[in-house]
């Protein structure tokens, strides 16, 4: 890999690592979620729009809205909502590391629809997969919230499945009309409910990680994510969905004093080993593998990363 394809690849992993943390600052200043979520959709959607509508297809899209609808609610609407509201009662480093096993969640999503076989290296790594969450949360069971890590695991499933959206409804509209048509739907839905609840007094802290989750984490990700695929190829860029989870923990440890506990210690690496190996290739069933989406598109919201798991969009 050349040197430049280094350099975005250690961006990607800091921008699309830095949205927990953000979140973490946005939520403990006391915003609600509908806040977080709608600040960061519109300002990310105004700074992409001229990428977005500049190949022309917004009628292309226009005739595929459903599809637009279910893409925004699954990959955007619903999971940025449920990750911001988990953060506000487990620690951001957790809610990153949970993230992590989306391409697990992928990989058991296109093997029930039929497109991948799953083999016994893809069915061992869903069982370490599994085995990690459980330690994840299990180990520190006394000290963890039950109703976020469900929010989380429903944000990694919404993740997994809004990418298969994008491959079987919403092939040949560009990859950044998607993004910016989805990320003005999702702020348009929350910011009635933004403005209901949002704060008397912003603090200023609280205001700039929105900004900086808009600007930073959303917009400039997303060109440094296309940047990446061109520079070193589809299939090398979403490997950053490994390495952004550990970025978050670190931030996470060092700069907000969060636990670094036994479950996150022991899980982590199983959660990590067992999306590597749930992703690994596998024989295709049918025509499923030609319905494939570009990674681009299925980036469209890892994080959280956008979803980028099988990929990954920002979180």
């Amino acid at each position: 890999m050349t040197r430049r394809g280094w350099a975005l690849f250690a961006a990607m992993c800091l921008v699309w690592g830095v949205p927990y943390l953000l979140i973490k600052v946005a939520v403990d200043a006391g915003l609600a979620a509908p806040v977080v979520v709608a600040g960061r959709c519109l300002v990310g959607a105004v700074l992409l729009l001229p990428f977005g509508l500049r190949r022309e297809p917004v009628r292309l899209l226009l005739r595929h809205w459903r599809a637009l609808v279910a893409y925004s609610a699954l990959e955007l609407a619903g999971p940025w909502l449920m990750l911001t509201d988990a953060e506000t009662r487990i620690s951001s480093s957790l809610a990153a590391l949970l993230l992590a096993a989306t391409p697990v969640v992928a990989a058991v999503a296109t093997t029930l629809l039929g497109d991948e076989r799953l083999g016994r290296r893809r069915v061992g790594g869903l069982v370490l997969g599994a085995v990690g969450v459980a330690a994840l949360v299990g180990i520190d069971l006394g000290s963890v919230d039950a109703r976020a890590v469900v929010e989380v695991l429903l944000t990694a499933t919404g993740y997994a499945l809004g990418p298969m959206v994008v491959a079987r409804r919403l092939r040949g509209v560009p990859t950044m009309t998607v993004i910016v048509a989805s990320l003005l739907l999702t702020g348009l839905l929350y910011l009635p409910l933004a403005l209901a609840q949002r704060p008397a007094h912003l603090p200023a802290h609280a205001v700039e990680a929105v900004l900086a989750l808009g600007v930073v984490c959303t917009a400039l990700a997303f060109v440094l994510f296309f940047a990446l695929i061109a520079e070193v190829g589809a299939a090398r860029a979403p490997v950053i969905t490994y390495v952004n989870p550990a970025v978050a923990l670190v931030l996470g440890v060092v700069l907000l004093d969060e636990p670094l506990t036994l479950g996150i210690c022991l899980g982590f690496p199983l959660v990590v080993l067992g999306s590597v190996l749930a992703t690994s290739r596998s024989a295709p069933r049918g025509d499923g593998a030609a319905a494939a989406p570009e990674p681009a598109a299925e980036g469209a919201a890892a994080p959280g990363v956008p979803g980028a798991a099988t990929r990954d969009v920002p979180a």
